[in-house]
């Protein structure tokens, strides 16, 4: 077939059964818009309202769907736009394929209009990318982008493809074999290879008293939920999740003990700091979860299981390291390790807990009419029954919905970990009703992310999306506010924040708003939410001045906690250790 540059983008799209595309035209890419006019029965596209929110759909697309996810913009600003959804991709590890158009081959390097060394840019922020300026080496370049995007450890690929590229044409046959000379994606492990490795994680294994499953995103993208599950049954190992692996195990599940790190749960980061064996699987000892490297569970061997060898011993040192698939390496282990339980251990962890529950603000005397960002959230997990698909912004309700949301779905959860983008949560939202259209998709934001997203519910309207939004409105930024409070002895600078009228906002926009200032309102206002066949806007006027506890603050060991205070809210909450 003799096909044009800007055919061949969207025939490679075809042929990778990537049918859905975020993105917003302009000049330099303009030729690939006008083939798309051709393709319309065969390629859905959205029109987001800014380039950055077409990478965050298409990431939030990939995390729901296990597809990659693809966006596209033009050249110079377009491009641009696109990095802090890039950056957000590759901390997270979200296979997307983004295409920018570029100024004409000829013209590269002279400054034209709108020209950016896009390559250039984005280089920190993507697994690999490409500037194209020869038309032949197009069909093998769009190959190579969905194969490095998902292969090993997933991340974000670029295409930047000229103007002139687009415009040409030439015989086109399509790449159904793709070999790249450099490029090592890992390979399935042999037991044979790696015996003495599994060997020594198995004996680890089966004498550990003390042992904890650090349990991170690898497992999602191996889909090895299924082979942790049987793992802690035989095993009897308690399992902590970091946040990006919240969903790879269901929470009601006995030894499942929820998130560790900064914001996680007080017994869990206490049963870490006590264990004598920890094991990581597909996680990366961040510096949310560890807290204080020196003092980061001293006592404790510690297995790290990761696809990427740059992961190993980067941050924890690892007694036995093993780089390797996770599905790979637990079917391993499944097969040498010893039926087991760990009663005593449980035992002791569930005390902890205990006290941890005591603390819980949910459990202490309010005023009736206090309305607390955590009863929101609560709220929305007992109306949904748990079935639906959370995409959550950055920032305290962010920490909140880890705490009081139980998540019992695989990979329910849809956020923002490493990179902690806010205005993440509506265009995820975006990405998630595609990847899920029968789900019910709620997207939980803050005031101050919440308006750096704001003309996406334009998207939600001209697709016709029922998601439902979910604003914790506390006139600040709220997790900026809360160190200020904590570490800058409340000098409260440049965090109260204006905000408009959220409900009028979104009639404005064609979509239902509704506001509660209490929690008979509040369970009023999601049931009429839920029951609105369309997108609904849910204000929340929750108490301005509350704080995420348990916190590990800053150069602190993970097992030196600020505690949720066990009395009602007021002016009395500083944290007590």
């Amino acid at each position: 077939m003799m096909l044009t540059g800007a055919q061949i983008i969207w025939e490679s799209l075809i042929q990778q059964d990537a049918r859905l595309v975020f993105g917003y035209p302009g000049g330099a890419i303009l030729p690939t818009y006008d083939a798309l006019y051709d393709y319309q029965d065969r390629i859905r596209h959205v029109l987001v309202r800014h380039e950055e929110n077409a990478a965050l759909a298409a990431d939030a697309y990939a995390r729901a769907t296990g597809k990659v996810g693809v966006c596209m913009a033009t050249s110079g600003p377009g491009a641009t736009n696109l990095v802090t959804g890039l950056a957000n991709a590759m901390m997270d590890s979200s296979p997307i394929v983004a295409i920018t158009g570029q100024v004409a081959s000829h013209l590269v390097g002279t400054d034209a209009f709108q020209e950016t060394d896009v390559t250039g840019v984005t280089l920190p922020v993507t697994k690999h990318n490409y500037l194209v300026m020869d038309i032949n080496e197009l069909p093998q370049v769009m190959a190579e982008a969905f194969f490095v995007a998902k292969s090993g450890r997933p991340g974000p690929v670029l295409v930047d493809i000229c103007k002139d590229v687009q415009q040409k044409s030439i015989e086109y046959t399509p790449i159904t074999n793709v070999q790249m000379r450099g490029y090592r994606a890992v390979k399935p492990m042999h037991k044979q290879d790696m015996s003495s490795l599994l060997q020594a994680a198995a004996n680890l294994i089966d004498h550990a008293r003390r042992p904890v499953i650090l349990a991170g995103q690898g497992i999602k993208h191996a889909e090895a939920h299924g082979e942790l599950c049987e793992f802690i049954n035989k095993t009897g190992i308690p399992v902590t999740t970091t946040l990006l692996g919240i969903g790879v195990l269901s929470e009601d599940h006995p030894l499942n003990l929820r998130m560790m790190g900064m914001h996680g749960e007080a017994f869990v980061n206490t049963a870490i700091a006590n264990a004598d064996l920890l094991i990581a699987l597909g996680m990366r000892f961040d510096d949310r979860v560890t807290g204080n490297l020196s003092q980061y569970a001293k006592n404790a061997k510690v297995i790290h299981v990761d696809i990427d060898a740059a992961e190993i011993n980067k941050n924890v040192p690892a007694d036995v390291p093993i780089v390797g698939n996770v599905k790979d390496v637990l079917q391993a282990l499944i097969e040498m390790v010893a039926n087991s339980s760990h009663k005593d251990w449980m035992k002791t962890i569930n005390e902890w807990r205990e006290d941890t529950k005591a603390r819980d603000v949910l459990n202490q005397e309010l005023p009736d009419d206090m309305l607390l960002a955590p009863h929101v959230i609560r709220a929305i997990w007992e109306a949904t029954g748990g079935e639906c698909t959370i995409a959550t912004d950055v920032g305290q309700h962010q920490m909140w919905e880890t705490q009081y949301f139980q998540h019992t779905r695989r990979n329910q959860l849809l956020t923002s970990g490493g990179l902690g983008t806010m205005g993440f949560a509506l265009p995820a939202a975006i990405g998630a009703k595609f990847g899920r259209p029968e789900d019910e998709v709620w997207a939980i934001a803050g005031d101050g992310g919440f308006q750096m997203s704001i003309p996406e519910l334009a998207t939600v309207i001209q697709e016709k999306l029922n998601v439902k939004i979910a604003i914790v409105n506390n006139h600040y930024l709220g997790m900026v506010r809360q160190w200020q409070d904590l570490i800058h002895n409340k000098r409260y600078s440049q965090t109260y924040m204006w905000t408009p009228d959220f409900v009028k906002l979104a009639e404005a926009y064609g979509i239902l708003g509704l506001r509660a200032t209490n929690r008979t309102d509040m369970i009023h206002i999601i049931d009429q939410a839920r029951a609105h066949d369309g997108p609904v806007l849910c204000e929340f006027m929750v108490e301005p001045e509350m704080n995420v506890f348990p916190m590990v603050m800053p150069g602190s060991a993970l097992s030196e906690m600020a505690r949720r205070q066990p009395a009602a809210l007021g002016t009395g909450m500083d944290a007590v250790k």
